[in-house]
């Protein structure tokens, strides 16, 4: 499974993770990728995502991927990928781009690069300008690289996790994603999170998602999930 950071400009660094304990304990091997634009590899490689959102970031991931994949490390026919928020929107364009994965876990991302920029949060408003260009010049950008501007290409298996309350990427992105993957008979789960906004943060939930997350990956690619109740997709 291959997890992308959120950010998209953050960096995952190399201390202990419980979520990859949790997969590597129960046999799945994990690929985390600091792809172009991640920090704490100076300037020149963090900016390699400025005004290629979309594209840097898929590039790194089909790449890291595939080169598992050819050292024998990976079953290039098993290979899933797993984030949230930014870190969604690029496990949802490298579906639609490549045909590198089997299966995908968008955890609120981002399908809608131009609802990103209208519904974000003061904080990072206009943070997209410097990712993919200022709107409304760079508007044909914005549709050519939003996953959901090119539904027919979710063709694998996918789990969408939200968050009910989240303001940042709302709900309406999912559920439009859900809506193309039922429309071209995709399986799929969905499950939204009453309470929760952008980002788990209920034990509770942090637990069911992540055992979701096992159940899915067990139905798509046919084992059974040690410790998670089975996931039936629709």
């Amino acid at each position: 499974m291959v997890l992308v950071h959120g950010g998209p400009t953050g960096h995952v660094g190399g201390a202990a993770s419980p979520k990859i304990s949790y997969f590597t304990s129960r046999g799945i091997g994990v690929l985390d990728v600091n792809y172009g634009g991640s920090t704490g590899y100076g300037r020149e490689y963090r900016e390699r995502l400025r005004g290629q959102w979309g594209v840097v970031d898929v590039e790194d991931v089909r790449d890291a991927a595939l080169a598992l994949a050819e050292a024998g490390l990976a079953d290039p026919a098993r290979i899933a990928i797993d984030g949230g928020s930014a870190g969604g929107w690029t496990v949802l364009a490298a579906i639609v781009q490549t045909n590198v994965f089997a299966a995908g876990v968008s955890r609120y991302g981002v399908g809608d690069a131009r609802a990103l920029a209208a519904d974000t949060h003061d904080f990072e408003a206009r943070y997209l300008d410097g990712l993919i260009g200022p709107l409304p010049e760079a508007e044909h950008l914005y549709l050519e690289r939003s996953p959901l501007s090119h539904p027919d290409g979710f063709d694998v298996p996918m789990l969408l996790l939200q968050g009910a309350e989240d303001e940042v990427v709302p709900p309406a992105q999912a559920e439009a994603i859900r809506e193309a993957l039922a429309a071209r008979g995709i399986p799929h789960a969905y499950v939204l999170y009453e309470g929760e906004a952008h980002g788990f943060r209920r034990a509770e939930t942090v637990i069911h998602a992540i055992e979701t997350e096992l159940a899915f990956l067990g139905a798509v690619f046919g084992f059974t999930p040690p410790g998670a109740a089975p996931l039936t997709l629709s």
